[in-house]
């Protein structure tokens, strides 16, 4: 490590090989904790590249339960998280969208950092129970056509260095590894960022694992499509920005998206969505990012407004309700 540290503190670089070992080698206790302080302060006063972000990920999943899901396609829908404007559990209620409108997901989440209701938090107050059964997993995936892989039960080198995360009051590498983890290793993800720089970053780290991917950005600082101004969408076929008029939305209203001061209030969002009752607003922003996360899944065939109209779908006919009310039977 004191090898490693010397590289940074002479602005090289680090291989995807060497940032792999020494994730493992977190993992095994093999550093101290300041060590491994100050390669994290190098890394994120240097900006990291996407061979060290990918070193990472190789080493997290390398070091973690596996999620082996029998389908052929299915996406994931997340967001970096950061963005501090604490709305609605958004990219998971579009999953749900997605799943209703006949697609396979496989939402990968955690519980809260900075907003009141995480993924992990609006799932388990339905009573849902996390597990990394791969039986079980499948099941849910075959029957309800989603399946939730809670963070905590299969990203085992997180815990090694959680004391450290918390004691920084600056993000790390940690940080932008969430998206890129999920144990299923899909081969489709929608990714919501909250700024261009993390944009260009991840679209370099997909187009080294050669997934089909969507990463949308809301110019005012959104990680994810809050039709509250002007968005960018890039994926493996075209970079776009689009005005949410563009595809027949009015523009929200920034409170219009916040997710309440509870959990309570979060998920009764949530289902206010699936149920068809929510505002407008709340119904069109999941539409929306569920609509460019299918057109994801078919691999840009299809136009945006083609898969608005068949998460729209999902929605009006009761398909998502009705997919979330599986999902619970099988989880819970």
């Amino acid at each position: 490590m004191k090898e490693i540290l010397a590289k940074l503190l002479n602005h090289e670089e680090l291989t995807r090989e060497e940032m792999k070992t020494i994730l493992i080698g977190i993992t095994h206790s093999e550093y101290p904790n300041e060590q491994i302080t100050a390669l994290l302060t190098c890394l994120q006063m240097r900006g990291v590249t996407v061979d060290e972000l990918l070193g990472f990920r190789d080493g997290v999943l390398e070091t973690g339960v596996p999620a082996i899901l029998k389908a052929d396609r299915y996406i994931d829908v997340v967001g970096t998280g950061g963005d501090r404007k604490n709305t609605f559990n958004i990219s998971t209620t579009a999953c749900f969208v997605i799943a209703g409108a006949g697609y396979k997901v496989a939402k990968h989440g955690n519980y809260a950092a900075t907003s009141v209701s995480g993924a992990s938090n609006v799932i388990q107050h339905h009573g849902i129970k996390f597990t990394d059964d791969i039986d079980r997993l499948n099941r849910s995936l075959d029957e309800a056509g989603i399946v939730y892989l809670h963070a905590q039960l299969f990203a085992n080198a997180m815990k090694f260095v959680g004391p450290i995360r918390k004691a920084l009051p600056f993000p790390t590498i940690f940080n932008l590894l969430g998206p890129i983890v999920n144990p299923s290793r899909p081969q489709c993800q929608l990714l919501g960022v909250a700024n261009l720089d993390q944009m260009r970053l991840y679209s370099s780290v997909y187009q080294r694992l050669g997934i089909d991917y969507g990463i949308v950005n809301s110019v005012d600082g959104y990680d994810e499509i809050s039709l509250t101004g002007n968005f960018k969408v890039t994926t493996n076929n075209y970079e776009r920005i689009f005005r949410p008029q563009d595809l027949g939305f009015d523009i929200a209203k920034p409170e219009e998206l916040v997710g309440g001061a509870t959990e309570e209030e979060a998920a009764e969002i949530f289902d206010s969505v699936l149920e068809n009752r929510a505002l407008l607003a709340q119904k069109n922003i999941v539409l929306a990012n569920a609509a460019f996360a299918i057109q994801v899944l078919e691999k840009g065939q299809k136009s945006i407004e083609e898969c608005i109209a068949i998460a729209r779908e999902s929605i009006d006919s009761g398909a998502a309700l009705r997919t979330f009310k599986k999902f619970v039977e099988l989880n819970s």
